[in-house]
């Protein structure tokens, strides 16, 4: 069998195995389950029972994800369709709309997101070395997806001539030539001149099972127009429409009873049907006899599937700019070709998997055909579209959505950190490390501050917590304390707090109580692009701000409401001429969600509003109604048009309603 080489296959002559890291996911949403449903979730974990199954979509590069995987889903996905990128040209970038304002003439603003820097790395590793570091980047991830599938399953890897033809031969290598299924060829679009060569007009998509015992369910193509009107002319007394079709097939046969009748069927032919099948199609009225005699069969149109689908499929038309499915994303592909490929290698209640899930379009549809999914994608603006997306199917089941946040840290920590033997020394080599891509000088003989900045002092969070109000009240005090004292002292009580994640109450509440401390708090958030050794050479770490949201919640009785009020961001990475389209902070908001009973587990959204191409305008307002009195945290969360969250965690008492007199 001919072998496809690329450079790191093999060292010393042995086929290097991918690097397989298995991490703990973190849930960090739950969507659309009910209270009741919740709480038993609640019930049912504390007490080590299994919680049952959720929808999974998982924001990580599937580098990670599938090894994390493994233990749970080895050999038990049904189906995996991946749309993995084929073009050397593709990036990370989208178009990011600022939405209109009523007042702008023209209308919505769009502008290019760029890919931050884990993006562009992802796009290195795949495209960096051209076709060589592609074929390993995928090479590589189709080992893990062979490992994932069930021993009925199936691969579609949906890709076009760029690199194609490489794939396939990966693919009978990982999968075995013998379980390549099909070929399949969909036409994407109308014919079109290319200059010097013929239009390129479809993709290809490479049809592989795990092995001989694979699924597949037939499917068809249905009538065509034409081919109704030419066969199906006639019509019975309830406006059916059907054709008359011979009962006679080739192959010698006997004679069988038509009524009062034996007849003998045409020479060198037989009877399709038994005598007990004949008796019952004479009672049922589906035999007729023409002028001749002749029995026919009747034929009704209704009956039919039409012709049995073949590798070319001309029949799906790719999304257009009116579709009711379209969500604005560069390689949307239509539903109806999902459902195909879905309803042909799998059943309800099955498991299907995308791992380059872009907008959603293979989860969306397995969720219309009651299969479970798993979801995964590289790209936030690729998941919050994908999160949109499933809410507006009616009746979408919960799902969660997942990372593998602090133990991918963890992970990396131990990895580049590893050399000193004693915790303390590593610890210290981090917060030096961190420092200095701050552009910061390191102190000592603190408990809280690690660093300065010009006039700043400097707090480093650790890899696996987030910082709470308890961190920001004793840092806020250490700051206060060190004013005046020492050589490196800054000239006034400011404090950059840089950590990888902040608990959901820390932001305008930390401030408030710093600020009652006469100390200035800014909190920036250390960006996952340090875990990349190419991004800190190449030297372009940047510290964000966190974004600031005001909401007012107020209770009344068992009533309670919230309302968002205002909302900054730091327009760094928003072009200047963008960001004069911004007349009013809501047009910075996409979407938000509320959590009206947080229990410190994950954020639930029990209420949501986001804009669509169909209904660009965002609700500010919404209500709730409590159960029962008491004291109930409430969450907000919002998401941003480039696909960045800020929450918000408030405290709230609910009373019981007033005695009516």
């Amino acid at each position: 069998m001919a072998e496809l080489i690329w450079d790191g296959k093999y060292q010393d002559g042995k086929k290097v195995s991918p690097v397989k890291i298995a991490l703990p996911f973190q849930t960090i949403e739950t969507i659309n389950e009910s209270t009741q449903d919740r709480q038993q979730s609640l019930d049912m974990f504390s007490s080590g029972q299994n919680t049952g199954w959720k929808n999974r979509l998982i924001w990580g590069d599937k580098k990670y994800v599938l090894p994390s995987l493994m233990g749970e889903f080895s050999g038990k996905i049904d189906l995996i369709y991946i749309d993995p990128p084929f073009n050397v040209g593709a990036d990370f970038s989208f178009m990011a709309t600022v939405p209109d304002d009523n007042e702008n003439e023209e209308g919505e603003t769009q502008f290019i997101k760029e890919p931050n820097l884990i993006e562009m790395k992802a796009y290195r590793d795949t495209w960096g070395k051209g076709v060589d570091s592609y074929v390993k980047w995928f090479g590589e991830s189709l080992y893990g997806m062979n490992d994932l599938l069930s021993d009925t399953g199936s691969i579609y890897v949906h890709l076009d001539y760029h690199v194609v033809h490489y794939v396939k031969i990966i693919m009978d290598e990982i999968f075995g030539k013998d379980n390549f299924v099909n070929e399949i060829i969909w036409k994407r679009s109308l014919p079109h001149n290319d200059p010097k060569r013929y239009g390129s007009t479809h993709d290809t998509i490479l049809f592989y099972s795990k092995t001989d015992k694979y699924k597949f369910n037939q499917q068809y193509t249905g009538l065509t127009d034409s081919y109704i009107k030419s066969h199906y002319n006639q019509k019975d007394e309830n406006g059916r429409a059907f054709q008359l079709t011979s009962l006679a097939a080739s192959g010698v046969g006997p004679p069988r009873k038509f009524g009062d009748k034996i007849l003998t069927p045409p020479k060198g032919n037989h009877w399709r049907y038994s005598q007990e099948n004949i008796d019952l199609l004479l009672k049922e009225g589906r035999i007729v006899f023409t002028s001749t005699g002749n029995p026919r069969y009747k034929r009704y149109m209704d009956e039919m599937k039409g012709p049995a689908l073949q590798s070319i499929w001309d029949d799906v038309l790719p999304v257009n700019s009116q579709a009711a499915e379209r969500v604005s994303y560069a390689t949307q592909k239509p539903e109806a070709l999902l459902e195909r490929i879905i309803k042909a290698s799998s059943n309800e209640g099955d498991l299907v998997a995308d791992f380059f899930c872009g907008s959603g379009t293979t989860l969306a549809t397995a969720e219309k055909l009651k299969r479970k999914w798993i979801g995964c994608d590289l790209g936030r603006f690729a998941i919050h579209t994908t999160r949109k997306r499933l809410l507006s199917i009616s009746g979408i089941r919960p799902f969660v959505l997942q990372n593998l946040g602090k133990y991918e840290r963890q992970a990396w920590q131990a990895a580049e950190f590893s050399e000193p033997k004693k915790q303390v020394e590593k610890e210290l080599n981090y917060r030096r490390f961190i420092l200095d891509l701050y552009k910061a000088e390191p102190i000592t003989g603190f408990a809280w501050l690690h660093g300065t900045k010009k006039d700043r002092m400097i707090h480093v969070g650790v890899v696996d917590a987030p910082i709470t109000l308890a961190d920001v009240k004793a840092i806020a005090a250490e700051t206060w304390k060190s004013v005046g004292k020492g050589k490196n002292s800054p000239a006034k009580a400011t404090v950059d707090i840089l950590g990888w994640d902040f608990a959901l109450e820390v932001n305008e509440v930390a401030k408030q109580i710093a600020a009652e401390s006469g100390v200035e708090v800014h909190f920036k958030i250390i960006p996952r692009e340090v875990l990349d050794k190419k991004a800190v050479d190449q030297g372009d770490i940047k510290f964000f701000e966190l974004s600031s949201l005001a909401v007012e919640i107020k209770s009344d009785e068992l009533e309670a409401t919230a309302r968002l009020k205002d909302f900054v961001i730091v327009p760094e990475y928003v072009p200047e001429d963008v960001q004069k389209a911004i007349r009013h902070w809501a047009q910075w908001i996409d979407y938000w969600a509320v959590d009206w009973d947080y229990k410190n587990d994950t954020f639930h959204n029990q209420w949501q509003s986001y804009r669509s191409r169909q209904n660009p305008e965002l609700e500010l307002n919404t209500a709730h109604s409590y159960e029962a009195p008491g004291e109930y945290s409430v969450v907000v969360k919002v998401i941003d048009i480039l696909g960045n969250d800020t929450t918000k965690l408030v405290k709230i008492k609910v009373l019981n309603a007033k005695k009516k007199k």
